[in-house]
């Protein structure tokens, strides 16, 4: 320690506490390896630097001791959370307005929950820090906002409400129930640290007090960074590898299937930037599931579960080849398979981004888990996105006995906040 920073702690505790935290969140951040921060910006899709040859292992991918650094930017055209990486742990927290709160009362909870979010973010301690994660860096925290359809009622903003937000159909496969679906404001939170996704969790839930409360609540998991060799696409809890036909941020045409454009034809301009976000509790009947030969689970997905590539072969990124025909006759990738029927190709195109989260809610008297996956899926209409290839779905796919769908939300997401702003400021103050 340099004679001045002595001297300036001895005269000043407040100082001093200040640089106790500081050193604090840096070796929290930076980790034994001394590596060098990860960033990841959340203008116009996902970058990401590079760690020092310290902080990587012989995989390329970042090693355990750099998980907290990796920093995800709060401000942007696009909110975080959307196209930003898989995190290991999740929280989805719907709020309903409380009685007699309007818009002024929801411009104040949105100007707090972004500045909080905006703190968190970066590693930095939140208003009335409880110090859950005082020694973590900011594990790639993310925090969405969205609004629901009740919102518009609620703030007097109906005339603003986009067409998008109409409420979705019902299925066939739906045991919805209301208690756990829809509500006024929904947050999404990730983080690679269970402890700081919870420390979020808890500072915005205490934001809200006397302008929101919480309707509904779930937690979610995903592989931990660092866990395999090489980044790979996630699996789910049925074993199945999860998310192989997702958009990618290069493709030519991403950015118009999932944000709203400005200017677009029907798009309100608030949401210029922003993205609908189709929120389900899907209950996965894992023990009628894992009763099922290795074969038959594969012909119902039409894909192999050892490395997610398709029946008709090659590797996870290759294309279904739907028309090619077995020694039986028969469709190698069978005609209810779940991969057929969700395919771009079989629904008009239709596309969305899926970024779920798997969850576990404990086990049953009689043995049966209570677990399945926080369905999440982002694009700029529901209406051409989520609802045709749920309806096709709906009417023939070989999952569907082995699924039970138990909540549902649809929420707008307003685009990301410039420095200066908070999320939804353009619909609350126009």
């Amino acid at each position: 320690m340099s004679k001045t920073e002595t001297e300036t702690r001895s005269e000043d505790p407040e100082n001093e506490d200040r640089l106790e935290i500081s050193r604090r969140r840096v070796l929290g951040t930076v980790g034994a390896a001394g590596a060098a921060g990860l960033v990841i910006g959340a203008a116009g899709g996902v970058g990401i630097s590079a760690a020092t040859s310290d902080g990587a292992s012989s995989s390329g991918s970042p090693a355990l001791t750099t998980v907290g650094s990796t920093e995800v930017m709060f401000h942007g055209k696009h909110q975080a959370g959307i196209t930003t990486p898989l995190q290991s742990r999740g929280h989805l927290v719907a709020f309903d307005l409380v009685p007699g709160a309007g818009r002024k009362e929801a411009a104040a909870l949105l100007r707090r929950w972004s500045a909080t979010a905006g703190a968190l973010m970066a590693g930095e301690p939140s208003t009335d820090d409880t110090g859950i994660a005082l020694d973590a860096g900011p594990s790639s925290l993310t925090v969405t906002f969205g609004f629901g359809r009740t919102f518009f009622d609620r703030t007097g903003l109906t005339a603003r409400r986009p067409t998008q937000l109409d409420p979705l159909p019902a299925f066939s496969s739906d045991a919805l129930d209301p208690k756990r679906s829809e509500g006024d404001l929904w947050v999404q939170i990730g983080a690679d640290d269970a402890l700081v996704a919870f420390h979020a969790l808890r500072a915005l839930q205490k934001d809200a007090a006397g302008a929101a409360r919480v309707r509904w609540q779930m937690n979610g998991f995903n592989r931990s960074a660092g866990a395999t060799a090489r980044p790979m696409t996630a699996r789910n809890l049925m074993g199945q590898v999860d998310g192989t036909g997702n958009p990618k941020p290069s493709d030519p045409d991403f950015d118009r299937r999932i944000f709203v454009q400005q200017g677009a034809p029907g798009a309100q301009d608030w949401m210029a930037g922003g993205s609908y976000a189709v929120v389900r509790r899907i209950r996965m009947l894992l023990d009628d599931w894992e009763r099922l030969p290795l074969d038959k689970q594969e012909k119902v997905i039409g894909r192999r579960k050892a490395d997610g590539a398709p029946l008709t072969g090659g590797t996870e990124t290759t294309e279904l080849d739907l028309d090619r025909i077995g020694p039986d006759g028969k469709a190698v990738i069978p005609d209810n398979a779940h991969s057929r029927i969700s395919a771009p190709e079989q629904n008009g195109g239709a596309a969305m981004l899926r970024r779920p989260f798997s969850f576990h809610d404990g086990i049953g008297p009689d043995g049966t888990p209570d677990a399945g996956l926080l369905f999440v899926c982002w694009q700029a209409d529901p209406l051409r996105g989520f609802v045709p290839v749920q309806r096709k779905l709906d009417r023939g796919d070989a999952l569907s006995p082995f699924i039970r769908h138990e909540s549902s939300g649809l929420f707008a997401v307003p685009g990301g906040a410039a420095k200066g702003e908070y999320v939804g400021q353009r619909l609350l103050e126009s």
